[in-house]
This record gives structure tokens, C-alpha cells and sequence, in this order.
């Protein structure tokens, strides 16, 4: 059988990997540069692979095709396969028949990696032995090569369910659904609702689907959709007999018959959004039969994601946030939603088809100045350009927050929180973060 697999990065090498132990003929291409410590693992491991290219006569020979989820399904030679008829997968669907671990699927626009963290981290915490992957960490291929895992919490992107055939996680959750990356799905929302529903589609009455029922897009889905799993809703304004819901200050999560309530003052995650992460977290805790007191002492030390609301420094008594995950208005939308200070917003970058007027009414209340920090601010500017005293245009990371210092007074908070991808001044949403606390460390 040869495999052939599109990218050469962390998911196409752990494919490789895994393909080779079962026995696969493997060849990697990568239509780009393949990253040194990659092609080192591929070399050592005696895989083929080419770069720069994709050499035709070498990759429709295969029997079975692994794309990368960052290659769309409109590049031609994913096109030419298609039409020869060659299955295309995803790193998911591929590795998923060579374990039979519990699997833990967890998607949505937004919080997808935060309650992944969190889920990882309650079941760990409680001694399972379980392994985490997919769209973070080490490939999900790559450990079920490697690892002997008993459970895996995987976050998957909508990319990777548009390669799903047969892959069904035992227990799913959809975090919440709002308009992202409509440039792959031709700009239409349904296409993209769609596809995050691919996680329930091969689940069975013996499984689980979480998910947030207060989210618009999920609750319209419901209405003409059904699921064969069992469901587990979560809210923070309705109750639930089964489900998981916040009532006055406490979390309450009640499951298959049994009891789970916890003061929300106690939880380290802060504002309504991570409420929901929390909810959809415990409640797999709950379903893996995690004891109570795990749960609560978990619940309490964790840690939170890198680049997410994350509390850099207070200097002058401003506190600077870095927000850079946030890649979409949603995002943003939460992390303007728990300031309680007057803000200065460094704001910009790729714009994935965005509608800015959704944080209007958030901008109006508590944003003094905004920063765009992009090469075409045209579209901020021309929402916001009125609303706000001061518009900044800067072209680079260590600008934007000299400028944020001097817009900024006592007890003011400089938020980046950019709603839009980050590749036309940045490598990846990590690099702006990072470049975001250096800069702020060096005033």
C-alpha cells in the first residue's frame, strides 16, 4: 500500500511515522520548505520525501492520500487526485483505526484549546493515562506510533473533519460556532457549521455530544440535524435535568443520575466564556467517572493556555493582556467583554472575511484607544474610525506598544486581541504573542 502525504510538518511526519511501522510504502511532499528537525526525522526514519514541489508521477500512485489540514481541497493537486478518485484523509482519520484508546473530541470556533488544556488536565490529574493532541501538541499520528495511551483529548479543527470518513470520538464537544475561516468554505456559513457537526456523525447511542446551548448556530443545527449520540447541553442561563449549568454562583453538572456542584469563585479560569470551558470540561470528567475532589482541586490550579487572556506584566499600574489566539471577532469579543478598566485595544492583521460590528456596543463602553496593527487597517478604521478619541496605525509589534504605553493612564489595561490571522507581520499567532510580551518586558 503507499501512503502518500501533502506537508511535511508536524502532522504529515507523525503520519509518516506511523504509516512506516504498519507497514506502508511512505512518501512525504511539501510544496514548501520542509523544516529542518522534520526532514532529520524523515531522513533517520528512511522515509522519501521532496520539497518545494509536488512531483505528480510520484504522488497519484498512491492508494491512500494524508493532506495537511492547512492544504485546501481547491489546490490543484488535491484536485487531480479527487478526480482519479484516491482517497484524501486527515491525519485523524488515518490513525484513528490503529488505536483503541477512548478518544475525546473537542471542536468550536473558540475555547476549543482551552477546554482541550483543561480536559487534559482534569483527566491527568486524576491519574488516567491519557495523551493529548491534534491541533496542539505532538501529532496524534506520531503517539499512537509511539505511545501506548489508555485515552486521548484530541482538539480538532474544522480542516481535520473535512478529511473524516469513519473517525468517531467516544465523547465529543462543540465549544461554540461562530464564522472563521469562511475563505475555505467559499464564504458560506453553513458549509463551515457543517463542518464542525462532522464530529458527531459517525458517533453512536453509546456515545456523547457536549455542547454549548446557548451558541445560535449549534441551537439552529438541532432544528433540522439530529445526532444519534446522547446529548450533554451546557448554559449559562438555562437548567438542565441532564447537563451541565450556572445557578446562582455555582456550577451544577448533573450526569447520567449523578451530582456535581462547585462555587464558580473557586474555579482559576475567569469570565462567562471560560464558564462554559469548565462546563464542558468537568462534564467529560464526570463521564470518565473522575472522583469529585479531583475534579475541584483541578478545577482550582489550573493554569490557563499561552496567548490566551494571558496577564503579561502591570507596569505604572497598566496591565498589559496577551490575547493573540484570538483570531476571530468571537474571540475578541470575549476578551473585551471581561474588561472591567478602561482599554487601549491593539487590533489587526489578516482579516478571514470579518464583521466588526459585533463589538460595537463592547468598543463604545470600554475602549479609549485602539492600535491597528496591520498591513490593511482600512476596514477598523472605517468601523471604528468615529467611535473611538484615538486611531493608531503602527507597522510592527514593538510600535504598538510604545504607543499603547503613552495612550495608556493608571489602572488602564493594553489588550491585544488582534480578531484576525496573523500572517502578514507575523509566522503564526505564537510569534505575535511572544514579540507582544518581549516588547512589553523591554519598556
Amino acid at each position: 500500500m503507499r501512503l502518500v502525504i501533502l506537508g511535511g510538518g508536524e502532522s504529515g511526519v507523525g503520519t509518516a511515522i506511523l504509516g512506516k511501522k504498519k507497514g506502508y510504502d511512505v512518501f512525504v511532499s511539501d510544496f514548501g520548505k520542509i523544516k529542518g528537525n522534520y526532514k532529520e526525522v524523515l531522513i533517520i526514519n528512511e522515509i522519501a520525501w521532496e520539497e518545494d514541489k509536488h512531483t505528480e508521477d510520484l504522488i497519484l500512485n498512491a492508494d491512500v492520500v494524508m493532506k495537511s489540514p492547512g492544504i485546501p481541497d481547491k489546490s490543484p493537486i488535491v484536485k487531480k487526485l479527487l478526480a482519479k478518485e484516491i482517497p484524501v484523509l486527515s491525519e485523524i482519520e488515518f490513525a484513528a483505526p490503529f488505536t483503541d484508546a477512548t478518544i475525546i473530541g473537542i471542536t468550536g470556533s473558540n475555547g476549543k484549546t482551552t477546554t482541550t488544556m483543561l480536559t487534559h488536565h482534569l483527566l491527568k490529574s486524576a491519574g488516567l493515562n491519557v495523551g493529548l493532541g491534534g491541533n496542539i501538541g505532538k501529532s496524534f499520528a506520531w503517539q499512537v506510533a509511539d505511545n501506548k495511551f489508555d485515552s486521548y483529548v484530541l482538539e480538532l479543527s474544522s480542516f481535520q473533519l473535512d478529511g473524516i470518513i469513519n473517525f468517531k470520538p467516544h465523547i465529543a464537544i462543540i465549544t461554540n460556532i461562530s464564522p472563521d475561516h469562511l475563505d475555505r468554505y467559499d464564504y458560506k456559513y453553513e458549509n463551515y457549521i457543517d463542518s464542525k457537526f462532522r464530529i458527531t456523525m459517525n458517533q453512536t447511542e453509546d456515545d456523547y455530544l457536549i455542547y454549548d446551548a446557548d451558541d445560535e448556530a449549534i441551537t439552529e443545527w438541532f432544528k433540522t440535524h439530529t445526532t444519534k449520540a446522547k446529548l450533554i447541553p451546557f448554559s449559562l442561563t438555562k437548567t438542565f435535568s441532564e447537563g451541565a449549568y450556572i445557578k446562582n454562583n455555582k456550577m451544577e453538572i448533573s450526569i447520567n443520575q449523578e451530582e456535581f456542584t462547585m462555587d464558580t469563585a473557586h474555579i482559576a479560569l475567569e469570565g462567562k466564556h471560560n464558564m462554559k470551558n469548565a462546563m464542558a470540561a468537568t462534564s467529560v470528567a464526570k463521564l470518565m467517572q473522575i472522583r469529585k475532589a479531583t475534579i475541584r482541586e483541578s478545577l482550582s490550579n489550573f493554569q490557563g493556555v499561552e496567548h490566551r487572556l494571558e496577564k503579561v506584566l502591570k507596569i505604572q499600574n497598566v496591565q498589559y493582556i496577551n490575547d493573540s489566539k484570538a483570531t476571530n471577532v468571537n474571540a475578541t469579543f470575549f476578551a473585551l467583554d471581561s474588561m472591567s478598566t478602561p482599554t487601549v485595544w491593539i487590533v489587526g492583521g489578516v482579516d478571514k472575511g470579518n464583521d466588526y460590528n459585533e463589538l460595537m456596543s463592547l468598543v463604545r463602553e470600554k475602549v479609549k484607544a485602539i492600535i491597528c496593527l496591520g498591513v490593511d487597517n482600512k476596514k477598523i478604521i472605517d468601523v471604528f474610525g468615529n467611535v473611538v478619541d484615538m486611531m493608531i496605525e503602527v507597522s510592527n509589534m514593538n510600535d504598538a506598544v510604545r504607543m499603547a504605553q503613552r495612550l495608556s493612564e493608571k489602572g488602564d489595561t493594553v489588550l491585544l486581541s488582534p480578531a484576525c490571522a496573523s500572517f502578514d507581520l507575523f509566522e503564526n499567532y505564537e510569534d505575535r504573542g511572544n514579540q507582544f510580551k518581549q516588547a512589553v518586558k523591554n519598556l
